[in-house]
Parts: structure tokens; C-alpha cells; sequence
């Protein structure tokens, strides 16, 4: 498969305008070690049968920047000989450009709908293979295979097996096999991940690659890999396995994070923190989905719900609080900081996969909502600024910011109650805002060039 990846790199170095094109096969935004081998090896897959001029590429849906950590899948990629170096990122290949010349044909693995920042692709979409809740509108020219099964890389085994069995050898049955079993937590039904089909490719890959590590070792050396934190930044382990969702006026952040939520909750200047993530991703919101395990093996679950505005955080945790396809059981816990809700998770076979069908609908509500009043809703900029002024104080002394330290204007929808970068910054007043707009277009009409 190296010499396959290798000429990626080459192909995308010789693209040109008269050239057919490529063929980018495209895993989520998380990037996680399902996403990454499901499209390595669909990938590989379609360059060995796929008759087309244009030469299928994987794309791993990240900057190459992010990809240090991704733990679990360097490990996998050093188990299995390959070289980062020939990977293609996100940042590396303009799809967009791509599209625009015509050149362009998307495969997408492990995500059935493309966001919203993503969608002038959508005509790009030439085939789906996916094991979330299917999102996408049916369409003939694009033939979709979702099935929830544990993991996306069930499907790309079956697909491989039952077309072109001759494409497996040890290295992509290896990349297979590991992504299934991490996905479904070796396969132990009390986790309520594996189904039947899961079980049957891994069984599969055994009987035909005698030679893959045992299963058990396997898959500790992954979980290990996957959840060893340590030296990373707050920013680093929101981002490590992070999905974006986005509706009406808000856009937030739903990250898995690998440890305890008091653990994380303890971790030195974390509301600064939480607040510079948001004002330097754009995002309004975060919901932190953590996981632990006990000595027992039992997986642990919590939840924690951040933003500075008090709109979006009741919102959102309402929603996740009520939901009951299926009922989360959150219950709640202490937390050191007035903007972080948070939650013990009863139920804790409800993974992020499960979860994001929530934040879905709550958003597709947000939406219609604004939509029938014509208006985004008007926020309280200064609810609970008073109450909330000491946090912030305390947040930037624990952060070791000055009083007077100068930050860039944060985009108003992120302007919060209790935020230090909102700190300083002047209320916009909307009458006065409109009235000053019009002002201006009343003073153009008037001017030579207006008339």
C-alpha cells in the first residue's frame, strides 16, 4: 500500500488544468482511526478495480498539523509499516479548486452528509459508505450504503471481500481488522457497539490472515494509545477527536475527551482555556463527551456542557437533558465554574455517534424557529455579566493575563457574559447600529457617485 501512497503524492503534484482529475475519497472531520483506514483502504480498493481516468486519492479530513494526535491511529500506522509522510491532508489538496475546474469526484467514508462549510462539494459526491443515521437526501446519481453496524471499516471489509478479495493482504487486512475491533471495544457486547457483521469480518480477517496480533493485545495497545493525554494542551484534547455542528446562530464543538470529567475539570486555567478554544475556532459552544474505564473494564461516561452565554448553555443542556431517542440518564454533578454544566451520563452505551442525532434536531429546531421569526434571536449580552465578572477576573489571573492585555475583537455571537476576551470591549447597542447604517447609505445617496 506504500508505493500505492506514494503516487498519490505524485498524481497530486502532476494535476494539472488538462489533466482527467482525481478522485478523493474522504473521511469526517474527527478523523479518527475508523475514518482514517476506511478511507486509506477504500481508497486502495477503488485504484485496483475502479475503470475511470481519474485516480482515486485518499484525504484525511484534517490539517496535517492536527494529526500528531491522533495517538491511536500513528500507532496502528506504525504497526503496520506505513509512513506518515505519504499521507495527503486536508490542507494539502484544494478540493475546492479541484471542483470549480471540474476535476473532481468525492467519495465519502464514515459520514454520510457533508457540513455546511462543505457544500458547494456536494455536487462532487459520486458514492456514500457510512455506519451513522442517515442524513442524506436519496439521490440516483449517488448510491449510498449506511448501515449501523460498529464501524465503517465493517463495510469497507465487506465491500472488499465480496468484489475484489485479492485486494486484502496482511497490511490492509491489519488497518481493517484494527479500526474494527477499537471501534467496537473488542468486540464485547456490554459496550453496545459490535453488531453481528462486525463480528463476522473480524472472524473473517482471523481465518484468512492467521498471522494478525492477537485481539486482546491488539486492541489494549490501541486503547492505550488512544488515550494517553499526557502533555497535551486543552485546545490539543478538544481537538484530538472533535465533530462540528452548526444550525441558525450557533456553531459548537461536540469533542470526546479521555479521562474523567473531574480530572478535566481540575486542569489549571480550563474556563481561559475553554473561552480562547471557542473564540479561536469560532465555535459558541462545547460539549465535552468524556470516557473512562473502570478496574472493572466498565466503560464511564460524563458530560459537560460549556459556553458564556447563558442562552446557548440552558439551551443546549435542556436538550440533552430531554432527549429520549435514546435518554442520555444525565444526572447532575458539581462544577467549579457558572458556564460549564455538568453531568454523570447513565447511560453509557449513548457514544458520541448516538449522541450527535440529538444536537442534530436541536439545531433543525433552532433553525425553524429563526426562520419563522424572521430574525436571530436577540441575546442578553449582559445577563449574568455582573455575576459572572469575578470568574472572569480569576480566569485571566489563572491564565497569568494582565488586565490591560489586548486581544483581537471576538465575532459577536461569540461575545459572552462571562468570557475575559469580551473583557474591555464595548456593547454594541442594535438600534444604534442600525440607525448609523442608515445614515450612511442615506449619506451615499446624496453623493455624486450615488446619484
Amino acid at each position: 500500500m506504500e508505493a500505492y501512497l506514494r503516487s498519490c503524492h505524485d498524481v497530486l503534484k502532476g494535476c494539472s488544468k488538462n489533466s482527467p482529475g482525481l478522485h478523493i475519497v474522504m473521511g469526517n472531520e474527527a478523523c479518527d482511526m475508523d475514518s482514517m483506514v476506511s478511507a486509506l483502504t477504500f481508497a486502495y480498493f477503488l485504484s485496483k478495480t475502479l475503470d475511470s481516468k481519474r485516480v482515486p486519492v485518499p484525504v484525511l479530513n484534517i490539517p496535517r498539523a492536527e494529526f500528531p494526535l491522533r495517538s491511536d491511529s500513528i500507532f496502528m500506522l506504525r504497526e503496520t509499516g506505513l509512513s506518515q509522510e505519504y499521507l495527503l491532508f486536508r490542507d494539502e489538496v484544494d478540493l475546492y479548486s479541484l471542483h470549480e475546474a471540474k476535476q473532481l469526484t468525492l467519495t465519502l467514508v464514515d459520514h454520510n452528509i457533508l457540513p455546511s462549510a462543505d457544500s458547494k462539494l456536494e455536487e462532487a459526491v459520486v458514492e456514500v459508505i457510512d455506519h451513522h443515521l442517515l442524513e442524506r437526501p436519496p439521490s440516483r446519481s449517488c448510491p449510498v450504503t449506511v448501515e449501523t453496524v460498529g464501524s465503517c471499516a465493517t463495510l469497507v471489509t465487506e465491500r472488499i471481500a465480496q468484489k475484489a478479495p485479492e485486494v486484502l493482504d496482511q497490511q490492509v487486512a491489519q488497518l481493517l481488522y484494527g479500526a474494527i475491533i477499537l471501534d467496537c471495544v473488542n468486540m464485547a457486547p456490554e459496550a453496545g457497539k459490535v453488531t453481528p457483521k462486525d463480528s463476522q469480518y473480524v472472524v473473517f480477517l482471523e481465518k484468512r490472515f492467521p498471522k494478525l496480533p492477537p485481539r486482546g493485545a491488539l486492541f489494549q495497545s490501541l486503547q492505550n494509545a488512544k488515550f494517553d493525554v499526557s502533555g497535551l494542551s486543552t485546545e490539543q484534547m478538544l481537538l484530538k477527536d472533535m465533530k462540528a455542528a452548526s444550525g441558525g446562530d450557533l456553531r459548537l464543538a461536540v469533542s470526546v475527551i479521555y479521562m474523567t470529567l473531574e480530572a478535566f475539570l481540575q486542569r489549571r486555567g480550563l474556563q481561559q482555556d475553554l473561552c480562547e478554544f471557542c473564540h479561536n475556532h469560532n465555535y459558541n459552544l462545547v460539549v465535552a463527551m468524556t470516557i473512562s474505564f473502570s478496574d472493572n473494564k466498565e466503560p464511564f461516561r460524563q458530560l459537560a456542557v460549556y459556553s458564556s452565554s447563558t442562552v446557548y448553555r440552558e439551551e443546549m443542556s435542556k436538550a440533552l437533558e430531554k432527549a429520549r431517542n435514546p435518554s442520555l440518564d444525565l444526572r447532575p454533578m458539581s462544577s467549579p465554574y457558572s458556564d460549564v454544566k455538568a453531568y454523570v451520563q447513565g447511560n453509557t452505551l449513548a457514544s458520541r455517534k448516538k449522541v450527535l442525532p440529538i444536537i442534530s434536531d436541536f439545531l433543525k429546531e433552532k433553525e425553524r424557529k429563526l426562520a419563522q421569526s424572521g430574525n436571530i434571536e436577540d441575546l442578553d449580552l449582559d445577563d449574568d455579566c455582573n455575576q459572572n465578572q469575578s470568574d472572569s477576573q480569576q480566569c485571566a489571573e489563572d491564565a497569568g493575563i494582565e488586565d490591560d492585555t489586548q486581544v483581537p475583537p471576538t465575532p459577536m455571537n461569540s461575545l459572552v457574559e462571562g468570557c475575559p476576551l469580551d473583557s474591555g470591549l464595548p456593547k454594541i447597542n442594535p438600534e444604534v447600529l442600525v440607525e448609523k447604517v442608515s445614515r450612511m447609505a442615506s449619506m451615499e445617496d446624496q453623493s455624486p457617485e450615488g446619484q
